[in-house]
């Protein structure tokens, strides 16, 4: 990743926040044309770790006892543990979050042909994102998963079924608003609004 700039996005930090949103191009698309992603890096908090923990069970703790476990929110999420060794680690880890944003080229609250084709390029944007992040964190010898943002289910750890809220994850870790519309929460970015 490169071509990283500070965004003043809000005043508001969260306590957890350790790095604050910046945007992040993502240089593993095969059109490097694409808008960047908005990054920023986070603690855990308890009410996001109870979530983390239901989600994912005990899988994050197979590592050693000095691993990291990053849990990136998006459009969708990640979670980051070592993994030289399948061995059950009952010392303490730390999880990090990872969340992530997209500037839509439309109001995604509208309806239509171009409002859908706006969200399948949102989407494969950030499946590429995340599959190419989670195999570069894999390669230096940690566990990466990631959040699929239709199903709200992980990508990569198997047999989970539970479903992670990725607007609530947002809402807590960057103190972003959303609203509901019908049965969806919409996020509202502070700059972008839901675009």
């Amino acid at each position: 990743m490169s071509n990283i700039n500070d965004i003043n996005i809000s005043n508001v930090v969260a306590s957890s926040t350790l790095v604050k949103p910046r945007l992040v191009q993502n240089n593993h698309r095969a059109n490097n044309n694409e808008s960047p992603l908005e990054c920023s890096l986070h603690n855990l908090p308890k009410q996001l770790l109870r979530e983390f923990r239901h989600i994912f069970g005990d899988k994050y703790k197979i590592a050693p006892p000095t691993s990291r476990s990053i849990m990136a929110l998006s459009p969708s999420q990640m979670s980051i543990r070592n993994s030289n060794h399948a061995r059950f680690n009952t010392a303490p880890c730390e999880i990090l979050a990872i969340p992530t944003n997209q500037r839509a080229r439309h109001d995604l609250v509208a309806v239509g042909d171009e409002i859908e084709q706006e969200k399948d390029r949102l989407l494969n944007v950030f499946l590429d994102f995340g599959s190419s992040f989670c195999k570069q964190i894999r390669d230096l010898g940690y566990f990466a998963d990631y959040i699929d943002p239709c199903s709200g289910l992980p990508m990569i750890t198997q047999n989970c079924n539970k479903v992670y809220s990725e607007v609530d994850g947002m809402e807590v870790l960057l103190g972003y608003r959303a609203h509901n519309a019908g049965f969806c929460k919409i996020l509202l970015h502070p700059l972008w609004g839901s675009a």
